[in-house]
């Protein structure tokens, strides 16, 4: 699968690497084009998942501010609602399509 901005490929893997949460394809950290994602300020904890790191995404036309994010140490207990653990997988918003 791939998350494509335009043109832009920000992560590719395999639809078995990957994990649905709520609605949401979460890719493996070594999947995501790092290059085109910094970090956001934007603070968000989860109730259940625990805390967010956002992150805008860019390619060569536009910065997209906060439209991805991970949770870099979820809760415990989210491993087990989710049934792996997704630590530091990377979700994209609507902008960023996902396709198989």
């Amino acid at each position: 699968m791939r998350a494509m901005l335009g043109d832009t490929v920000v992560a590719e893997a395999d639809k078995d690497d990957l994990i649905s949460i709520e609605g949401n394809w979460y890719f493996p950290p070594a999947s995501v084009a790092w290059d085109l994602l910094s970090e956001s300020p934007t603070p968000y904890t989860c109730p259940w998942k625990g805390e967010c790191q956002y992150y805008s995404v860019a390619d060569r036309e536009k910065v997209l501010k906060d439209r991805a994010w991970a949770y870099p140490h979820p809760y415990p207990t989210a491993f087990e609602r989710v049934g792996k653990d997704f630590s530091g997988y990377v979700a994209f918003w609507k902008e960023i399509s996902v396709q198989d």
